[in-house]
Parts: C-alpha cells; structure tokens; sequence
C-alpha cells in the first residue's frame, strides 16, 4: 500500500503562480502566512511570492525569524502570529528547515498546545491543520512531500512530528528558484536525495510498489547531480534534481530511511553540520558492509537503478565516484569534530530517538557495528 501523494506542478517560473493555487484553499482576502528561507530575501524570491499572494488578493504576512534546523520555539512563534492573524493558509517557501517549520505550524495552528507537546506523537495532532503549499528550493530533503517535520528541541536534540495531517495540498516544483543554491549545497542537497531513495528501496518496510519512487529518484540523482554541480544554469539539471527529491520524500514517507541518517541525525545533534553532507558521510562508511548481504536483491537493484551493472558488489565504488565527484568534503577533521569520540557518536546514534532508523536497517546493526562506524565516520579522508 501507498499513502497519499500530494498534487504537484513542476515548471519554470511556477512560484508566480501560488496566488492563484493559494485560491483553491483560502477565501479571498484571507491572511496568509508565508514561511520564507532568511536567505531568500536578498535574491527575490520571497518578494515573488509575496507579489503573488497580493496579487490574487490575499494579505501575506512573512515569517523568516528561523535558522537552519528550525527549533520548536520557532514553531511556537509562527504559530502564534498565524492564531493572532487568523491566517487560512500556510506557504512554506525554502530549504528542508523552512518546509519542515511551515508544516508544523500548518499543523499545530488551530490548536493550542505548543510544538513539543506533539513531539513523537505524544498527543495527536489537531484535527483540522490549516491547508499548506510547499516550495522547495533546494532538492535534497524531500519535505514537500512528507507527512514530516524535524524539529530541534531547547538541548539540541532532534525531533519529529507526524501524521497525515503534516502532508501539503500543493506542491510547487520551480526549478528556476534553485539556480542560484550554491554547488556546495547542491551537492549535498542532492545526495540527501540519492541517500533518502536507496534507504528508502533497501531497508526492511521496502515495497516493489515504493521501489518505482525510489528507483526513479536513484536514476534522476545519477543522470543529473554532477551537471547541476558544474553547470548551476542548466534548467534541465535542476529540474531532474527537484524532481529526484520529491519522489525521494515520497518514498522515505512510505518506508522511512535506515543506518545512513540514524548516524547522520547523531552527527547534527552534536556538532553543526549539513544534513545532506552528514548522511552522505554516513552511507560512505556503511554502504559496503550493507551491500555485503543482499539475499533479496535490494543492493543489486540500486546499483542498476544508478546504471551499474556489477551488481551490489558495485554499489559501494559507484556512490563513493559521486559522492567524491560531487564535491561533498568526506572528512570531518578540524570543522569541531576533533574532540568528539568514536565513542560518544555511538552513543548517540544508539539514543531513542534515533532508534527506530536503526531497526529499520536492512541487516542487523549490532552495539559493536555503531562504534565501527562511528570510527569510520570520524577518520574517513
């Protein structure tokens, strides 16, 4: 089974068309809260979709008092302006952050209770979210189409929220509003997504069904990543990109992910560090002892998904090729990591939090397994 998909458009220029897709979901003249990336700002792009909004009537009031890994607090805030305007809609117009805080708010709006009081489906969510439109303008974490949000807590650890009810109306896919992400990011944006689609179609909840969002999202990564990187104009990179991350979070929210972000998410939640780089580190130290059993052809199939012939014994050299070629740093020496043990990473990849990615691991992940990997993680060159 399959869960809902949001409707999607994916065309050049799309973001000016939000007015008129914002109409299907809020009255005229109805306030909007549009939740807006800080960075984007300067380049227009917030500007653009606030002409949008008033053009077609609505009051648009913009949200962009958030960081990069938007903290419950945050949320709160938002929250908060949207009760006080009476906002019938939520646009969501950013990176993972932005998408990620505009749902929750979307979610926990008509309520009352704060953020963290919804963290890991400790209470359910309210019944009635406001309706939401997601804009992404990276291609990596796949949050416009997830029933999703991570959140940081006050001690900086991560959380999650949950339920259908965190799912967009709308989905706008702009690629013309991802050429100016800079070939760092779109690189490690863009292997978020190759990493959510191969956990997504190897782990143990994977589906044949899945697997058609999965494998399509491996193929656009692999065609188009290193034209995106090295030409940041090439519409049709960008496009295949933006694309690969939606079918990427389609997949990750029918089967979730694996070993890859439980490290990952453990990295963040002790020391400042890019999502899409920090699973990209992870699966460059796992990928291979995963890849070792493939009794179901799971591994196989990635590799063929990525045009490889040899097989799960190819998997591992040909994401290493990628993830090397892509420009993503793989060591993590003299960036605040050096004072941070095998030991404690361990330790927090085995935490509650991020236990359930580790059960979803297609083999086995031992205690001993995560401080291997963790070691590989931390001395990889």
């Amino acid at each position: 089974m399959l869960d809902r998909v949001p409707r999607m458009i994916q065309e050049d220029g799309a973001l000016d068309r939000i007015g008129a897709l914002a109409a299907r979901h809020a009255p005229a003249g109805a306030a909007v809260l549009l939740v807006a990336d800080p960075g984007l700002k300067a380049s227009g792009i917030t500007d653009r979709a606030v002409a949008s909004l008033a053009a077609a009537g609505f009051a648009p009031l913009v949200f962009d008092a958030f960081k990069s890994d938007p903290t419950t607090s945050s949320t709160d805030a938002a929250a908060d302006i949207a009760r006080a305007e009476k906002a019938a809609l939520v646009v969501a117009l950013g990176g993972g952050s932005a998408l990620d805080l505009g749902k929750a708010v979307a979610c926990i709006a008509p309520g009352s209770r704060p953020a963290s009081d919804y963290a890991l489906c400790a209470n359910p969510l309210p019944v009635r979210p406001l309706p939401k439109i997601c804009i992404p303008t990276t291609s990596g974490t796949g949050s416009e189409t997830t029933r999703v949000s991570v959140l940081t807590l006050p001690d900086g650890s991560k959380t999650w929220l949950w339920g259908d009810e965190m799912k967009a109306e709308e989905v706008v896919l702009d690629p013309t509003v991802t050429v100016g992400l800079p070939a760092h990011l779109t690189a490690a944006t863009g292997i978020d997504a190759f990493v959510h689609a191969m956990e997504a179609s190897t782990n143990v909840n994977a589906t044949a069904a899945n697997d058609v969002y999965a494998h399509a999202a491996i193929g656009l990564v692999a065609r188009h990543l290193l034209t995106a990187v090295q030409s940041p104009g090439d519409l049709k990179a960008r496009a295949g990109l933006q694309l690969a991350a939606a079918l990427a979070g389609v997949a990750i929210d029918n089967a979730g992910t694996a070993i890859g972000h439980n490290i990952g998410h453990a990295l963040a939640s002790l020391r400042p560090i890019h999502h899409g780089r920090a699973v990209g580190v992870a699966v460059l130290a796992t990928l291979a002892w995963n890849a070792e059993q493939d009794p179901d052809g799971r591994f196989t199939a990635v590799a063929s998904a990525m045009g490889e012939q040899g097989g799960a014994a190819a998997l591992a050299g040909a994401y290493e090729r990628l993830l090397r070629a892509s420009g993503v740093k793989v060591s993590l020496r003299g960036e605040g990591f050096d004072d941070l043990t095998a030991e404690a990473l361990a330790a927090k990849m085995a935490a509650p939090e991020n236990a359930p990615m580790r059960r979803s691991n297609a083999r086995p992940v031992t205690d001993d397994d995560l401080l291997v990997f963790a070691r590989r993680v931390l001395e990889q060159e």
